[in-house]
């Protein structure tokens, strides 16, 4: 769950191999999960009520585990065990040995930024909520001071490992399998604004959270920023302004007034991701390049150059008609102000059409298998920006 003030600078690598900058929350901590406890209760931040209508009960069920039955599972943290690293601490594969699962384990840094409400709002969400585009949380640790969460491995790792800095050899996306993810995305990003009761702003939409099982199917994890959207007359919630640099929307990082067009702003970032390639902020590229949106807006109006924001690793392999669409539904994504922005069912509605227009590199033909035409999204100044191809 690396993350930094949306607000500061970012010195961190894509790769999650390296620790990513990160800053605490100035908010009065939670009390400790006692271990013996069994069942965590929802906290302020998610009462029973809340948790009934999301679909669960006044105690949250996730399976609890001793410390050393993750030391057996991961063979002590050894090295060989080890996948990545991010803000909430290292994570392991492990293999659980009461079923055989393969699981991956991610152990709180004890001398980190991001402790106990992080963990625990981590717990209460993935608990209360299931969707096959969301990590499946099997359980945690609360064993002492010790502070693990326990999800399904997901075998092809994250986005970022399939988009940015790829090593030699390494198997490039294709255009299908690229909105296949973004449509994937996009639904457990609906299913958390629009099935959930109260919503659920995730905060921290980033490619590095995108994780991906077999078939390339997306999950998003890392829960640890999300908060309980807006109910009734309320427009917005008001919070410290936490996320990652490059992703955040302006008006978020501005005022720290949270909506779920917040979520729309930073899923149409990762969208121009995965189409260009490119990172939401590279300091390599040139200045002016170095932030992702703020080099695409001026593209976007330039029909000419759409074909300069693909990924050259698709080597010109897409659909030209789909990459205008696709991108005509980033660029309203990414609109500064919010009520510009489209509701993320719409943007589903969108890329699921698009993920069922098969291309074949081979014929550079396109095969349907939806019998929906698309629809291009609509803002009031549409007339401003790509739409759907026309």
């Amino acid at each position: 769950m690396g993350w930094i003030p949306c607000s500061g600078r970012s010195h961190s690598k894509a790769k999650t191999k390296k620790k990513k900058n990160k800053m605490e929350l100035q908010e009065k901590p939670l009390d400790r999960i006692e271990p013996t406890s069994g069942k965590l209760k929802p906290s302020s931040s998610l009462d029973a009520k809340e948790a009934s209508k999301s679909g669960g009960s006044d105690q949250i069920s996730a399976q609890t585990f001793a410390f050393r039955e993750l030391i057996a599972a991961t063979r002590n943290f050894r090295a060989d065990s080890f996948l990545g690293e991010g803000g909430f601490g290292r994570v392991y594969k492990g293999r659980l040995e009461n079923t055989g699962q393969a699981v991956a384990i991610k152990q709180l840094d004890r001398n980190g930024l991001q402790g106990n409400r992080e963990f625990l709002v981590e717990v209460l969400m993935l608990s209360l909520l299931h969707h096959s585009n969301l990590v499946n949380l099997i359980g945690y640790c609360a064993d002492g001071d010790q502070r693990l969460l326990v999800y399904e491995y997901m075998a092809l790792g994250s986005l970022e490992d399939h988009l940015h800095d790829l090593p030699p050899g390494k198997k490039r996306l294709d255009w299908n399998t690229r909105m296949k993810i973004a449509a994937g995305a996009a639904k457990g990003l609906e299913y958390l604004h629009n099935k959930a009761s109260p919503p659920v702003i995730y905060r921290d939409l980033k490619c590095s959270n995108i994780l991906l099982g077999e078939g390339y199917h997306p999950k998003l994890s890392d829960f640890g920023l999300a908060k309980l959207g807006p109910v009734g007359d309320n427009t917005h919630v008001s919070t410290r302004v936490m996320g990652t640099y490059g992703y955040c929307a302006p008006e978020y990082a501005m005022t720290g007034q949270l909506t779920l067009k917040s979520d729309v702003y930073s899923f149409g970032v990762v969208l121009l991701e995965i189409i260009t390639g490119r990172k939401a902020i590279d300091s390599s590229k040139a200045p002016g390049e170095q932030n992702l949106v703020a080099w695409a807006r001026p593209l976007f109006t330039d029909r000419s150059k759409i074909s300069q924001m693909a990924d050259p690793l698709l080597q010109g392999q897409y659909p030209s008609r789909g990459l205008y669409q696709a991108l005509a539904i980033a660029a309203m994504c990414v609109q500064e102000q919010p009520h510009l922005r489209p509701v993320v069912a719409d943007v589903v509605t969108g890329l699921t059409y698009l993920a069922a227009q098969k291309y074949d590199a081979n014929t550079h033909r396109v095969q349907s298998s939806s019998q929906a035409p698309f629809s291009p999204l609509r803002t009031k100044n549409s007339d401003k920006k790509l739409n759907g191809g026309r």
